[in-house]
């Protein structure tokens, strides 16, 4: 969030027309700044951390274009909403808490072929009243494309790995 601070603040200020992704983990902690700085968020994984958002939204009127992460390859390291919990916490978010929930995101095993993750994806999103599906990284875009992806993060293979 500091390297964003530091990057967009003014550049979002010159340049109204810009939309900014935010992907990775998203602490609670920061999310009063994601929600001045960026335009999407791609890692909503938790009930309290849609609470946060959706409370710093109200408080300066605005409305971010939101991602699920779905923990599609149930892995205890990764974190995501269960598939089992999707619905419920699909309409907890938009009906109780006003989101605008877009899509489902998902990072599949690495170990495995991503392909039966991709086609999970696209049977969830017509579970759920949306969209987009933000799947697929360098390794695999792809793939993700053929499953119709609609957000690939394909960082690394444009701008080559971080240094940090």
């Amino acid at each position: 969030m500091q390297e964003a601070i530091e990057k967009w603040v003014t550049i979002k200020e010159d340049f109204t027309n810009i939309k900014l992704h935010m992907i990775g983990k998203l602490q609670t902690n920061k999310v009063k700044h994601a929600v001045k700085i960026f335009d999407y968020i791609h890692s909503l994984d938790s009930i309290k951390l849609a609470e946060k958002i959706s409370n710093e939204q109200l408080k300066i009127n605005k409305s971010l274009k939101i991602f699920i992460q779905i923990n599609i390859g149930d892995e205890e390291q990764k974190i995501g909403i269960e598939i089992d919990q999707l619905k419920s916490f699909y309409n907890k978010c938009t009906k109780d808490l006003g989101l605008d929930i877009v899509g489902l995101m998902c990072l599949p095993p690495k170990e495995e072929q991503s392909s039966n993750y991709f086609l999970k994806m696209k049977e969830l999103l017509t579970s759920v009243s949306s969209q987009e599906l933000s799947m697929g990284m360098s390794s695999d875009y792809l793939k993700a494309a053929e499953y119709d992806s609609t957000f690939l993060r394909i960082g690394s293979k444009i701008f080559g790995g971080r240094t940090r």
